[in-house]
């Protein structure tokens, strides 16, 4: 039997009402209670994200401005200790480094096994294995810790009957869920996790209905972002939020790199997480001086400021450099390594800041014996002797019985920056020295440098028998950051489609023309 006319207008009308009715509103009131539940300020700056690709690419150019390369990472099986999600979250962390290393190449990351007995066999036996001719240096542990569903919900229902032609209702539901990702980081040489370098975040992700209602909420440095979720992703999307989020952390504070201006803080002084943040990166930093020291003159070497080691010990060249560089983020002259000058630092766009004519040279004590050091007297001009350099093998060795290990010797005939490059048998070109276990290129006459020494790698003879050519390029100062990337490249790792004549190209342009040569010719037995 049809219902009559005036039930089914009724109908209609009651179909309507219940549809907009304000009162089955849950979507607020959720978003509110769980903010309730979060800590932290009620006030924070707002922003709407896609995601943090942004930020991986602002890291990119960050690392190659700050110099950072060779950072080498295993990364384990980042294990969900909730067993409710189901994604490769060891594999979104290897995408978000890859990204951020487009341009500087400057982290790589090598996947491996999944617990830390396994890590430890690997590292005992790397140095064997012909896929790993060096020990990466770091190790990033951890897993998703937390996965609260429901953390709040809401669910209001209503309707409307008329017997027997009329039985409607409505009923709208949202609940909260809070997801959490911790990472740190480790050294391989004893497995002991590095103070201060770990990642702990968390996502509110909002689900209405029978789905996502597109809204995931992150929050770092007092900043919320909020991110759409796609209905078919949901979840996984906001875990790989927290991975990206995460890696732009971990590797910020593994580098010592200002990361929070990739994060959207434009002023990192007047924020109380970043200050926070630069207060313990300067006071570990100054607590043995050395690394302070290093970290300076390494900065500094790089923007042209200063010309000499890398050593970690105060000299007239460095002191130099600060007061000049001091001087160009508008402090004092004054030769100190303060918390003020390193916040300074930390906050400055060093691209606006000119590279001076000439840099503050190291000049060694034994050069100026006798004569008071003058930290303001100018650089004296380079040697009128051209620049020779030495590798050598003991009692002047070349041929190897195939897997015998190589040593060698490099002196150059003045102070000099030396950068050394392997042909391997297969024609391939790799970067050896700088390394990630020796970064400083400059090398004194007075003390020649033993290759691989004490570093954590070897040189052999390859069991093909295949000859092999090692060249070393020496130039008066250092030129890495001249250099087109995909010359350096990352340190024992194939230069894709380069040769040792491009090699000594780009030298030639990056020094002037003024570069030293030589090649060691490694030969088998």
């Amino acid at each position: 039997m049809n219902p009559p006319l005036f039930v089914r207008v009724l109908a209609l009308a009651a179909v309507a009402t219940l549809a907009g009715c304000q009162t089955f509103e849950v979507k607020k009131p959720t978003v509110e209670q769980t903010a309730e539940v979060r800590k932290g300020p009620e006030d924070r700056p707002q922003r709407s994200i896609t995601g943090f690709s942004y930020s991986l690419r602002c890291m990119d150019t960050l690392l190659l401005d700050y110099g950072v390369r060779d950072v080498t990472m295993l990364t384990e099986e980042i294990t969900d200790e909730t067993k409710k999600l189901n994604a490769g979250t060891r594999d979104m962390l290897i995408s978000s480094v890859s990204d951020m290393s487009r341009r500087s190449r400057a982290v790589r990351l090598v996947a491996f096994g999944k617990d830390t007995l396994n890590v430890v066999s690997f590292l005992a036996t790397a140095q064997s294995q012909g896929a790993y001719q060096a020990i990466p240096l770091y190790d990033i542990k951890g897993s998703v810790s937390q996965f609260d569903e429901n953390l709040i919900k809401n669910q209001k229902d209503g309707g409307l009957g008329i017997f027997p032609y009329l039985n409607l209702g409505v009923a709208k539901d949202a609940a909260s869920s809070m997801l959490a990702l911790d990472l740190s980081v480790l050294t391989t040489s004893d497995m002991g996790v590095l103070p201060g370098v770990t990642s702990r975040n968390s996502v509110v992700i909002l689900k209405q209905g029978s789905g996502f209602d597109g809204d995931a909420a992150y929050r770092k440095f007092g900043i919320n972002y909020s991110m759409n979720l796609a209905r078919s992703e949901g979840q996984t999307q906001a875990l790989r939020g927290l991975v990206e989020l995460a890696a732009v952390e971990l590797i910020g504070k593994l580098t010592k790199t200002p990361y929070w201006t990739c994060l959207g803080v434009s002023d990192p002084k007047a924020n109380e997480e970043t200050k926070l943040e630069m207060f313990d990166w300067y006071h570990s930093m100054a607590a043995t001086r050395v690394e302070l020291i290093a970290y300076f003159q390494n900065q500094l070497r790089r923007r042209g400021f200063y010309d000499g080691p890398i050593d970690g010990e105060f000299n007239p060249a460095v002191d130099e450099a600060i007061s000049n560089y001091r001087e160009a983020l508008g402090l004092s002259r004054k030769a100190l390594l303060d918390e003020e000058f390193f916040y300074a630092f930390l906050a400055a766009d060093h691209t606006k800041i000119p590279r001076p004519a000439q840099p503050a040279r190291y000049v060694p004590p034994t050069a100026v014996a006798g004569a008071p050091a003058s930290p303001s007297a100018p650089a004296p001009a380079p040697q009128a002797a051209p620049l020779k350099l030495s590798v050598s093998a003991p009692k002047q060795q070349t041929r190897f019985a195939r897997g015998e290990s190589i040593n060698l010797a490099l002196q150059p005939s003045q102070d000099a920056h030396v950068y050394c490059y392997l042909q391997d048998e297969d024609s391939k070109v790799i970067r050896f020295f700088p390394n990630r276990f020796a970064r400083d290129s400059r090398i004194a006459a007075a003390q020649p440098l033993n290759l691989p020494g004490a570093m954590r790698f070897q040189l052999s003879m390859n069991t093909k028998g295949v000859p092999e050519t090692i060249s070393c390029f020496a130039t008066q100062q250092d030129v890495m950051a001249s250099l087109p990337q995909q010359m350096v490249g990352t340190d024992f790792e194939p230069l894709p489609g380069a040769s040792l004549q491009m090699i000594r190209a780009a030298f030639e342009k990056a020094s002037g023309g003024k570069v030293a040569q030589e090649n060691f010719h490694v030969q088998a037995k």
